[in-house]
């Protein structure tokens, strides 16, 4: 993969890329195998939208994945496969033995009736089954739609019908620190409602009892012991769908990203090598989950696009102690780490003691994700961990957008604690006002737009292509809306000041507020609920969530311990709210729109100045909800 090797080369390609963008990306187009070459790189408008690139030409991603590799790396570790458990042995993949279960598996499907352009649910945990998964489904042309290991069966069953899905993937149970969680027993109470599946294909991980049922529960052992180690690739057209991956957003209905098989592979691939500035001797640690589109992109395409050896991590960081990550890096010499500002937050509260009897000699580049990283974990990353000689790349991205647009280039880019820094080439960021117009010039703020599409763009919402351009690309016309707001400083560097609209980011996990208040809507003492997010020293922000209740007479604490199980029943655990205040009314307009802007400053206690209150249709009630804030 072609890579960048200095901050004056990274000004010559984002030059060209912005002056000559097709012939950019034809350049770094060409570095993969492709069936049938391209005969246009790129056609696009974002009034519609309509954004295809590399158009007539066909590939199987996994051949670049996997097969390029085989004559010259088919013994090269493509994935040390760590356990939950530190004292379970791990697992080293290489890339032959990657191809040989990928086609096995993939045999599997087509056996089961899986055809190219079908729906594959996948619900596993972090063992390398679930890469296989999503391999096996790109091997012939199969969409997959991997749903994260903690959503609840009410969470699962919406993306399952949303996504139409014919198969589905999943384990018994899974490990996650000290406790075994149900994955089989989630997935038959989700199916009780899902019309479209076929067959579950059940892998045993934690020899967890569960119900097969005939005829339409297999046994994944069994089903894959006699298949065949060759499946040949199904070669798709550019723009076929790679994958849906649910993403929640201010409306209740969580939104399915589609991104597609050309354009994704290039982006993600040529973003890899060059953010990390990847050698072929390192050993990369990305510690997501493959639920959300950081473990698709960082851990289970880009990486092995690259020829990469990855570790694949089952557990926490926190267990069986806070020792963990610095004790798997050591154990495995580990060059790149890529984390959240989450975890670096939760060890970083843990204390030294728990750092101090680990080298971490082996590192050479450490990354951030999921969330703007705070000054302080910044500083505490950077000196405990990279020993103040590790560049760290503060990656800004979304689900949306397939891989990182805004990052220092490792060792590259001048970094500031803060600043996701300068834009990756191919990407043309712009700020504009309320009214969508730009504000030029640096020391600015804004709303955080790009005006030209890079290859790894959404394509669609699956189902609801409306959908997508009233989230995206109607805000501002003529522009993709990110949702975030940003500051450009003076020399250009970019820091994203978090969401504008109705998102909390939880840990670096995109919650709808709509979604939240939803499922405590679904309590029948609650009549009517708001959530906004506020600052956490742990997870970058809470759920602090206002309730009105028809019963006066309940228990509070008996109510919010079954507000907060309603939540984890409906969405999971992940959206469970830290503060609940029951209130006797919520601050509305006279038009009975809530004024969120209040809620947002009472739970993040800025209540100095709450701003005008006078349109309000009870004023009364703001100082009821002050009088009773959570602190």
């Amino acid at each position: 993969m072609i890579k960048i090797n200095s901050f004056e080369e990274y000004k010559e390609h984002y030059k060209l890329s912005v002056e000559q963008p097709e012939k950019f990306w034809d350049y770094i187009a060409n570095e993969f195998v492709w069936h049938k070459k391209w005969t246009k790189t790129l056609e696009w408008n974002f009034e519609e939208p309509k954004i295809n690139w590399f158009i007539n030409g066909q590939l199987n991603i996994t051949q670049n994945c996997i097969d390029r590799h085989l004559p010259q790396y088919a013994n090269k570790t493509a994935f040390i496969f760590e356990p939950n458990n530190p004292n379970e042995k791990n697992e080293i993949i290489s890339y032959q033995k990657l191809h040989d279960e990928v086609c096995r598996l993939a045999n599997v499907l087509l056996k089961m009736g899986v055809n190219k352009g079908d729906t594959v649910c996948i619900y596993m945990p972090m063992i390398p089954q679930a890469v296989y998964a999503m391999l096996a489904c790109a091997r012939i042309g199969a969409i997959h739609s991997v749903v994260f290991g903690g959503f609840s069966s009410n969470a699962l069953k919406d993306r399952i019908n949303d996504a139409k899905c014919k198969i589905i993937l999943t384990t018994d149970g899974a490990y996650r620190g000290n406790k075994v969680i149900p994955m089989k027993e989630t997935i038959d109470e989700a199916l009780t409602h899902c019309d479209s599946v076929k067959n579950v294909l059940v892998y045993k991980r934690t020899n967890t009892k569960v119900t097969m049922l005939n005829n339409r529960d297999l046994d994944w052992e069994e089903e894959i012991k006699n298949q065949p180690t060759i499946c040949e690739p199904v070669f798709v057209d550019s723009e076929h769908p790679l994958f849906i991956l649910y993403t929640s957003g201010s409306t209740g209905k969580p939104k399915g990203v589609v991104h597609t098989t050309g354009g994704y592979m290039v982006y993600t691939a040529y973003t890899f090598t060059n953010v990390f500035q990847y050698s072929p001797n390192d050993i990369y640690w990305c510690t997501a989950d493959v639920g959300w589109i950081t473990g698709h992109s960082y851990i289970a395409y880009a990486p092995l696009l690259n020829a990469a050896t990855t570790v694949l991590f089952e557990g926490v960081p926190t267990y069986p102690d806070a020792s963990r990550f610095w004790q798997v890096i050591d154990k495995h010499n580990v060059t790149h780490f890529y984390t959240a500002p989450t975890a670096i937050r939760a060890l970083e509260a843990a204390g030294l003691d728990f750092v101090k009897p680990y080298k971490l000699s082996s590192l050479k580049v450490l990354g951030s994700v999921g969330e703007p990283i705070n000054e302080e974990a910044w500083h505490w990353y950077n000196t405990n961990i990279g020993k103040n000689n590790c560049p760290i790349v503060d990656t800004w991205w979304q689900t949306e957008t397939a891989g990182i647009l805004i990052s220092p280039l490792a060792g590259i880019t001048k970094t500031k604690p803060g600043y996701a820094t300068l834009p990756l080439p191919g990407i043309q960021p712009i700020l504009v006002d309320d009214k969508g117009v730009e504000i030029t010039g640096n020391s600015i703020e804004g709303n955080l737009c790009i005006k030209f599409p890079w290859p790894g763009i959404i394509r669609t919402t699956y189902g609801d292509h409306e959908r997508c351009k009233q989230t995206y690309f109607s805000t501002y016309k003529g522009l993709y809306f990110t949702g975030d707001g940003c500051k450009r400083d003076k020399d250009g560097n970019y820091r994203i000041t978090g969401r504008v609209d109705d998102v909390i980011n939880v840990s670096g996990h995109r919650i709808g507020t709509a979604e939240v208040e939803s499922a405590i809507n679904m309590h029948e003492d609650i009549v009517e609920s708001a959530v906004t997010g506020y600052p956490h020293e742990i997870k970058g922000q809470g759920i602090y969530a206002y309730c009105i209740t028809t019963n006066d007479n309940k228990n509070s604490d008996q109510l919010k311990k079954e507000i907060i199980e309603i939540v984890n029943k409906e969405i999971g655990p992940i959206a469970k709210p830290d503060k609940i205040q029951i209130v006797n009314g919520l601050p509305k307009t006279r038009s009975g729109k809530i004024m969120r802007r209040i809620l947002r400053k009472v739970a993040e206690g800025e209540i100095s100045n709450l701003g005008d209150t006078s349109t309000l249709l009870d004023p009364n009630v703001v100082d009821d909800i002050l009088k009773g804030r959570i602190h």
